[in-house]
């Protein structure tokens, strides 16, 4: 897994990568009632808004972390939006997406120096 500071996940999975939440970042939001999915087929470019997250506390946006197409969301966040805080850094993953090159991915953390970054 590799990670932004951003407190989002990325995780190969053969040629996509799955986008989720971290634990810290699910902690920190609270509750979550609400999640809005991207549309499937979409082009983002990093830093693009991709999804939203409301909670009790706040709404956050999730923004793509690369650039690429969205070619699955997790549907089951759309009816049970709590799994990201019982599941964050598995079964509550948002969206998969198909890059160029996986190789962009060097350039974001490893899971030490993610747990460095939040301390």
């Amino acid at each position: 897994m590799k990670f932004t500071e951003e407190h989002e996940w990325l995780r190969v999975e053969g040629d996509l990568v799955v986008v989720g939440i971290t634990e810290h970042a699910a902690t920190q939001l609270g509750d979550v009632v609400f999640v809005e999915l991207p549309e499937t087929e979409t082009m983002v470019a990093r830093g693009d808004e991709v999804c939203v997250i409301e909670s009790v506390k706040a709404a956050s946006d999730i923004l793509a972390p690369v650039d690429g197409e969205i070619v699955a969301v997790n549907e089951k966040l759309a009816d049970n939006p709590g799994m990201v805080n019982e599941d964050p850094m598995g079964a509550a993953w948002f969206f998969k997406m198909k890059l160029d090159d996986l190789s962009v991915l060097d350039d974001f953390m490893d899971e030490d120096e993610y747990n460095d970054l939040i301390g």
